[in-house]
């Protein structure tokens, strides 16, 4: 029997549907509790190729969120570890890995070169990051994020507002999986649904995905969906996204990361604060230089980006660097 007879049977589908998805290029970032599932359920309907990007390597406390892996694949790049175990899936997928973090630098080419992005990173600048691309691009971007017993996931860009017009301000907390926790089938349902919405853009559903938003509490066994087609974009990005590479020679740089996490900065000549320094407005940068605020995530770049534009008007770039150089 045909490996796809029985997605084939449904009229939203059929065989001209079944080739546009062998035809179809999808981006994925991010191979772990979001990537995991969107991909067994993407290269299951047979899309044709995937990209997948994650810099991490394969770790014991990923393994309850993340059954695409076992005790074997413990140690491996995780988009190696999947792509060895999603030949076995459905070899008709070309699975294309890419073990290397997203960043303002490397992120254009790849999105370009897809249908469509999918952003499983779970991680702040990386959404933040894909956003502003697929905008520009104006490819379609799946977007979601989990935490606890909750999350989101939603359909952005490629015609339908950015994360930027629907989240223009920090999150209400700054929590991370590490830090909060998440419960594995709370990450499976939103990987799921992102899997979902990617096959409804590919195949052409109507009403499009792109401009929904679903939200999931898992704890109250709650869904809940609503459009937001008409959000207004930002009229300019406030403080975009930079690689390290971006940083120009006049460029103010704040190093918010803390000596433990950064024994060394990512330049020299690195000014050292933290984010109450600027809340305080007790750091005033001379006018005519840029200033580039760099810690781990992104997220204390924002808090002190947000609050220098208060009393500031120069220009404002961010770097989510990680843990070290």
């Amino acid at each position: 029997m045909n490996r796809y007879a029985r997605q084939e049977i449904l009229p939203e589908v059929g065989g001209q549907g079944q080739e546009k998805l062998r035809r179809a290029h999808v981006l994925i970032v991010g191979a772990g509790g979001l990537g995991c599932p969107a991909l067994q359920y993407l290269v299951g309907a047979g899309i044709g190729r995937i990209t997948l990007i994650d810099p991490d390597s394969v770790d014991r406390s990923n393994l309850h969120r993340q059954p695409l892996y076992g005790e074997r694949s413990l140690g491996q790049p995780k988009v190696l570890a999947a792509r060895d175990a999603l030949r076995d899936l459905n070899p008709e997928t070309e699975i294309i890995p890419v073990v290397a973090a997203l960043d303002p630098a490397n992120a254009t080419t790849p999105v370009g070169q897809a249908d469509i992005a999918m952003d499983c990173a779970d991680s702040f600048a990386a959404s933040y990051i894909l956003s502003d691309i697929c905008h520009g691009l104006g490819k379609p971007l799946i977007s979601a994020s989990a935490l606890g017993l909750s999350g989101y996931v939603g359909g952005f860009c490629g015609g339908a507002p950015s994360l930027r017009a629907v989240f223009p301000d920090l999150p209400k907390t700054l929590a991370t999986c590490a830090t909060a926790g998440v419960l594995g089938p709370v990450v499976g349902t939103l990987g799921v649904l992102q899997a979902q919405m990617v096959l409804g853009v590919l195949l052409g559903f109507e009403p499009s995905p792109l401009g929904n938003m679903v939200s999931v509490d898992l704890k109250r066994f709650s869904f809940r969906s609503f459009r937001f087609d008409h959000a207004p974009e930002p009229e300019r990005i406030p403080f975009p996204f930079i690689a390290p590479a971006g940083l120009r020679e006049d460029d103010l740089l704040v190093e918010l990361r803390g000596a433990d996490e950064a024994p060394q900065a990512l330049r020299t000549d690195a000014m050292r604060a933290i984010v109450d320094e600027f809340q305080a407005a007790s750091i005033v940068p001379p006018e005519g230089r840029r200033v580039v605020m760099c810690c781990r995530s992104g997220l204390r770049a924002w808090r002190a980006a947000s609050a220098l534009q208060r009393y500031w008007p120069g220009d404002i770039a961010l770097i989510a660097a990680g843990d070290s150089n």
